[in-house]
């Protein structure tokens, strides 16, 4: 069974994880085939914005597989540690925009997945957290570096160091996800803001994005020259030429990525 769905459709990746069964937790063979789908997104240009989310109704992720880990030496579980590490680098290092659609518990690896997206939306009947701490062990793929920047210090200790499970509302009052919607809902609600995104131009999207990401990560005066770097890249291409003659045809423009 392939444990990790990917399809295109209007510009749009949606990457489902496909373990149902034991809750859409990561094994290695799992990891092994999302780090090839974020290498195919990474290279495909028709890909502009992603989403990615839960097989089933009962889960987003409840992160790394302890059925298998419990199988595992000390060697193999610094393996796995490190796999999951790299593959939700990538994701977090994708140019284009992801979009976490939350369906689900999302638990430990989970979550950090749901945290390494640039954006998260919940279904309201979801449950979530960094529980790592619960069964004697941390989060070992970005979640003690991605929380924090993302909600602060104390707070993200304070969910760290408790293994406290959030309600989908409770996430959103820690401003961990963006918006709480009805279950039957999410992918329309996720969609409406690919959609939102989508309207724009796809290169513009990716290096405004380069911008903030490498930005939030230096000083600021190191951010400025990011920034003009970032803008640098987009003065030759056809789109930005494409925008400015639709602005004096009084048209929408037709963005091709170029």
């Amino acid at each position: 069974m392939t444990t990790v769905l990917y399809r295109v459709e209007n510009h749009v990746a949606t990457v489902t994880l496909n373990r149902p069964e034991a809750l859409n937790c990561f094994n290695y063979e799992m990891l092994k085939e999302f780090n090839e789908v974020a290498e195919q997104i990474r290279t495909n240009a028709e890909v502009r914005v992603v989403i990615i989310t839960g097989s089933g109704e009962k889960a987003f992720s409840v992160g790394a597989d302890l059925k298998e880990r419990k199988t595992l030496n000390d060697e193999q579980v610094r393996r796995n540690v490190y796999k999951i590490g790299e593959v939700f680098a990538n994701i977090g290092d994708l140019p284009q925009p992801t979009i976490a659609a939350i369906n689900g518990y999302a638990f430990g690896g989970g979550m950090e997945l749901a945290l390494a997206c640039d954006f998260r939306i919940s279904a309201v009947d979801t449950s979530m957290g960094l529980t790592e701490t619960s069964l004697a062990i941390i989060p070992g793929a970005g979640g003690t570096q991605r929380l924090p920047r993302l909600i602060g210090e104390t707070k993200a200790l304070e969910l760290i160091l408790t293994a406290k499970r959030l309600s989908a509302h409770e996430a959103k009052e820690y401003g961990i996800v963006s918006s709480v919607v009805a279950r039957d809902e999410l992918m329309e609600a996720t969609m409406k803001l690919a959609n939102e995104m989508l309207k724009n131009g796809p290169l513009a999207i990716q290096q405004a994005k380069f911008a903030i990401k490498q930005g939030m990560n230096t000083d600021l005066h190191t951010g400025f020259k990011l920034e003009r770097k970032a803008y640098e890249v987009i003065i030759p291409t056809e789109d930005r030429v494409e925008a400015l003659a639709a602005f004096n045809e009084k048209r929408k423009p037709n963005f091709k990525g170029k």
